[in-house]
């Protein structure tokens, strides 16, 4: 198996030399005085990252792979491993391995919580993809939370969220059905909540309360998120209202965990 390497002293037939940029087969470390063997593996490791000879969310070659590549055993190569999840640079997976971790976003939940808005604000480009829009009667947990009876017919409006074309998100919206007419064909227009509200007349809206579990995901989560079925999600259930105080949204978000950290702004 070929790896990629930059600048880093590798041996080849018991005689040192310096690969740079390309590819080359398994090869072992020169033991420079005064660093640990497993320091010199960490820093090629951490410079094979840096290089983009391992993407985010890649596996990374397996502590046997390694081993062989380094000429060490697997105690020295396991350390040099630890030491870089420590740093954040990759993220150990029970039963599926080690992997480079992935860029994670900051989605700021505040006063007014805004998807398109917080990306911006990081230089990242957002997306949205529409899962589903229809009208639906409310269950109990959403007439719970927008003060309606059950069955009362409110809007769902469910969304892929993306980051840097990755995704990140899904959303699932709830809005009553007679306080917001037209509002699916708004989105289906628009593509954003915000903009869809505006245009049928509810010109602003805040945060009211925000809940947060981690939990694991389902199977379509994890393959509309594409995560691995060992990452947990973090849900959150929130209630939006109008500049009148009325109940106007109420949303159930799940969040890639690897991906994404939520920070409360109060």
């Amino acid at each position: 198996m070929d790896y990629s390497y930059n600048r880093f002293k590798v041996r080849s037939n018991e005689t040192f030399v310096t690969v740079v940029g390309r590819k080359c087969d398994m090869v072992g470390i020169e033991q420079e005085p005064g660093i640990a063997v497993w320091r010199q593996i960490s820093q090629a490791l951490h410079q094979d990252i840096s290089a983009g000879g391992y993407k985010p969310g890649e596996k990374i070659p397996t502590e046997a792979m390694l081993s062989e590549r380094f000429g060490v055993n697997r105690h020295t190569v396991r350390r040099a491993i630890s030491t870089l999840v420590e740093q954040g640079l990759l993220r150990v997976e029970q039963g599926r391995g080690t992997f480079v971790a992935e860029d994670v976003v900051e989605f700021v939940v505040g006063e007014r919580t805004r998807f398109t808005e917080l990306l911006a604000a990081q230089k990242r480009t957002p997306g949205t993809q529409l899962i589903r829009a229809m009208e639906i009667p409310a269950g109990e947990l959403v007439a719970e939370n927008l003060k309606l009876r059950a069955g009362t017919k409110v809007y769902l409006i469910e969304r892929l969220g993306e980051a840097d074309s990755r995704p990140i998100s899904i959303g699932t919206h709830y809005f009553p059905s007679r306080r917001v007419p037209g509002l699916i064909a708004a989105f289906e227009k628009r593509r954003s909540i915000t903009k869809a509200l505006a245009d049928i007349g509810v010109s602003d809206y805040t945060r009211l309360s925000t809940r947060v579990r981690s939990r694991r995901a389902t199977a379509e989560e994890t393959q509309l998120l594409k995560i691995s079925p060992a990452t947990p999600v973090l849900e959150t259930l929130s209630i939006n209202c109008d500049t009148n105080g009325k109940r106007i949204e109420f949303g159930v978000s799940r969040f890639a965990s690897n991906r994404v950290e939520l920070r409360f702004d109060t």
